[in-house]
């Protein structure tokens, strides 16, 4: 007589849900640009003038090495630049206000919203 096994062969698997990615909210605020950013935003287009038949890594190189060329007087105004970006982007990220976030709840905030007990109740009426 053969063995009966009680135990789930591995031909039967337990059906999972499929984790997908989590939707990227379409009004979230963006992130700041750094100062690097902004200097390749305006220097991209000369140097593909420059380099033609440059591909899009080269084109990358030359802007790295044409930034660590600058000195300080020549990057201030992408420094400022990327200030003033910073503080846009903390601005619309204070005041930014997720349309539906019950999936973006994290367990500190669980915690944090545990239920107050009596006796602190009492304790608040005392003072």
């Amino acid at each position: 007589m053969p063995k009966v096994s009680t135990k789930a062969t591995r031909t039967e698997k337990v059906e999972k849900a499929p984790r997908g990615k989590a939707k990227k909210d379409p009004n979230a605020p963006k992130r700041a640009l750094s100062a690097y950013m902004f200097f390749s935003q305006d220097w991209r287009e000369r140097i593909k003038t420059e380099n033609p038949d440059a591909g899009f890594g080269e084109v990358g190189k030359l802007l790295g090495a044409k930034w660590k060329e600058l000195d300080d007087e020549e990057k201030k105004p992408y420094i400022e630049q990327a200030a003033r970006d910073k503080t846009r982007a903390e601005e619309e990220k204070a005041s930014y206000v997720p349309e539906s976030a019950p999936a973006a709840k994290s367990r500190a905030s669980k915690k944090a919203a545990k239920p107050v007990s009596e006796d602190d109740e009492e304790e608040d009426d005392d003072e």
